[in-house]
């Protein structure tokens, strides 16, 4: 009775030790559960914080990609419009395609129907469809920027995977016109040439931007657009209307010379604001870039040439800047012949003893040479420079050549003699009516440009031009100058640049090419241009006329005078010049309708009064000449085709016949000055 008890006890006390060392085991299970729970949530909380702060940008650029394609639209460019406000280039809306691949559930069904109105094979277009696809691209042009036609055409199809988006496309609605000025732009809309280039940043504007959304199925269900800012319009210098008679005097000029090439400016030598620029042969900038790039090279700025002896006009200036002529000097001419360093140059005509006026006038090479080696090569070459020549004038297009110009440290010793004349340089067509228009501006170069303003899309003014100006002569040399190249037209190498109405100045040029093979002078092979200026006392433009290699006749007085004189006709009475000689011509576009008006006459401003010489038949009277400068008395004989003997310097005190005779074209006028005490 007494050992059942004690083992019950016993077997209680065992039972309680494994219960409690159970519940410890219990507890450090539990213990060990929840620590690794917790470990397992802070795992995950910090997985969960690392991505939502490290790597949202990135996760969330991945999520918008699977759910969105991006479409960038591109601005439309800014318009390019001339000195009035009209439009020389714009751009315009055109319908593009393309397609999301993965949206397309037949392929060659989608080829088969699109193929024949893109003009693409039908093999191609499901290849480059099924290619996409397996790379998993969401995006591929199909056709950019197709007529209103082939637009409508592909939009009627309504296939599902392929979606429209407008494109701006660049239009110059006056084709050829102003072509190498204004340049043109590739597919994207990237300026390529001329001003569209220079001015590539400020005309794009900034992109725009389409989203097309899609849902988990990758169907697309919506869209939205911000919108793209258009471009900075440019105001060019150009008058269309100028532009316009420009190239199309030089074109006739060209066809009928058979020239390789050929190059006309008219410029404001006032400001510097280029009128014209034209080149032929030229392109239509709406079909540029299927062209050779020989065809879009601008001549104005990079047809490095001989000027020949429009060069003159440095080593004249420079005489009689440094006071070394004057231009009633006399010097002799050598008949034509002078040996400079061992090396004999010739005249065209072999010439005595000229007035410095009257050499100019002719072309003396002979003339020309003696006044550089008065000046000297190292004071010859800074007025070069000062002239502009060996640097680019800075106008806004791309491409521009410096020319060539050797240092002067580099001359030879006959160089002196080639460069006085034009020949050892390289210049520019724009140097060189840049080079006038100084001479033109009483001594004062301003920089020749092409951009008088550039306006944001509201119409504000955002840059505008500021030519940099620079005095290169003194008035009074340039005034003298002046007044030499009048009688250019009136007695020399370039009567066929007079003009009906208006007084001209100028110089022609007749260079040599250097043979390439030989490295020596063409027999045959010619650049003719001449450079003037109108009104002659009063210049309001400068228009120069190169043209590369005629055939036949190949003097500038007989290829490139002419085409001055029509595009001046033309231009000087559109922008309101008013004429200073009245001739036959003239009087009948001024209206007049007496018979009076149709008799040659000439106009001369003296003392504030107008003083007409009228023909009489084949007689006419003669004009008063008392008060007259040597300029003004030799322009007015001239132009009544009288010839004039001068004595003395100053102003006509006394002349012969006297005023009121009774005089014939061709009978000298001896004319007698004196300086006014």
């Amino acid at each position: 009775m007494g050992v059942t008890p004690k083992r019950y006890v016993m077997f209680r006390g065992s039972a309680a030790h494994r219960t409690s060392e159970d519940s410890v085991v219990a507890g450090r299970r539990m213990r060990i559960v929840l620590g690794a729970f917790i470990l397992w949530m802070g795992v995950i909380a910090g997985r969960l914080i690392y991505l939502q702060t490290s790597r949202h940008e990135e996760l969330a650029a991945r999520a918008r990609a699977q759910q969105l394609v991006q479409i960038e639209i591109e601005p439309l460019r800014g318009t390019i419009i001339d000195r009035q406000g009209r439009e020389l280039a714009r751009s315009i809306e055109t319908d593009s395609f393309f397609a999301v691949p993965e949206e397309i559930e037949d392929v060659q069904t989608v080829a088969r129907r699109l193929a024949p109105l893109l003009g693409t094979e039908i093999g191609a277009l499901a290849s480059r469809l099924e290619s996409a696809r397996a790379e998993g691209r969401r995006f591929v042009w199909l056709a950019r920027k197709l007529d209103a036609e082939r637009a409508a055409a592909v939009r009627a199809l309504a296939l599902r995977g392929v979606y429209e988006l407008k494109e701006p496309k660049r239009f110059y609605p006056n084709g050829a016109l102003a072509a190498h000025v204004l340049g043109f732009v590739s597919l994207d809309e990237e300026g390529l040439a001329g001003v569209e280039r220079f001015h590539n940043a400020s005309l794009t504007g900034e992109e725009g931007r389409i989203w097309i959304e899609r849902d988990a199925h990758r169907r697309s269900y919506e869209s939205f657009e911000v919108a793209a800012r258009e471009g900075n319009e440019i105001v060019l210098t150009l008058d269309q209307t100028i532009q316009h008679w420009a190239e199309q005097a030089l074109q006739e000029a060209v066809e009928r010379s058979q020239a390789r090439a050929g190059t006309a400016i008219v410029l404001d030598p006032k400001t510097g604001e280029i009128l014209a620029l034209a080149n032929a042969p030229t392109f239509d900038p709406n079909e540029a870039r299927a062209l050779p790039p020989d065809r879009l090279r601008n001549e104005a700025l990079q047809n490095i040439y001989e000027p020949g002896s429009t060069f003159k006009i440095v080593s004249f200036a420079a005489a009689l800047e440094e006071g070394l002529a004057r231009p009633d000097e006399r010097i002799d001419c050598q008949m034509g012949a002078i040996v400079v360093a061992g090396r004999t140059v010739h005249d065209h005509h072999p010439f005595g003893i000229l007035t410095l006026t009257e050499a100019l006038a002719k072309s003396s090479n002979v003339a020309a040479i003696k006044l550089g080696l008065r000046v000297g090569s190292a004071r010859l070459y800074e007025y070069i420079r000062r002239f502009g020549f060996g640097a680019k004038t800075g106008v806004e297009l791309p491409g521009e050549t410096a020319g060539l110009l050797r240092p002067v440290e580099r001359w030879q010793p006959s160089s002196i003699g080639s460069i006085a004349i034009g020949q050892e340089i390289g210049v520019t067509p724009l140097q060189v009516a840049a080079a006038f228009a100084a001479v033109a501006n009483d001594g004062v170069r301003v920089a020749p440009h092409l951009v008088r303003e550039v306006r944001s899309g509201d119409g504000a003014v955002v840059k505008r031009a500021q030519p940099e100006a620079r005095r290169v002569i003194s008035a009074e040399t340039a005034r003298t100058l002046r007044g030499m190249l009048e009688m250019v037209t009136l007695k020399g190498t370039a009567r066929r640049a007079q003009l009906d109405g208006y007084t001209a100045a100028g110089k022609t040029g007749t260079a040599q090419k250097v043979d390439p093979r030989t490295h020596a002078y063409s027999k045959t092979k010619y650049v003719a241009s001449f450079v003037g200026f109108a009104p002659a006392s009063d210049p309001r433009v400068v228009i120069i006329v190169v043209i590369d290699e005629p055939r036949g006749a190949y003097h500038g007085g007989e290829v490139a005078a002419p085409v001055f004189r029509e595009i001046a006709e033309r231009v000087l009475p559109y922008l309101d010049v008013a004429p200073d000689v009245i001739g036959p011509n003239l009087a009948d576009q001024m209206g007049a309708r007496h018979s009076e008006a149709r008799v040659p006459q000439v106009a001369i401003e003296r003392r504030g009064e107008m003083v007409l010489a009228h023909a009489q038949g084949a007689g006419f009277t003669m004009p008063d000449l008392r008060g007259q400068s040597l300029r003004d008395a030799a322009r007015l004989c001239a132009q009544l085709g009288l010839s004039l003997v001068a004595d003395g310097e100053g102003r006509v005190i006394a002349q012969e016949p006297e005023a009121g005779a009774a005089v014939r074209a061709g009978d000298t006028v001896r004319v007698l000055f004196a300086r006014s005490e």
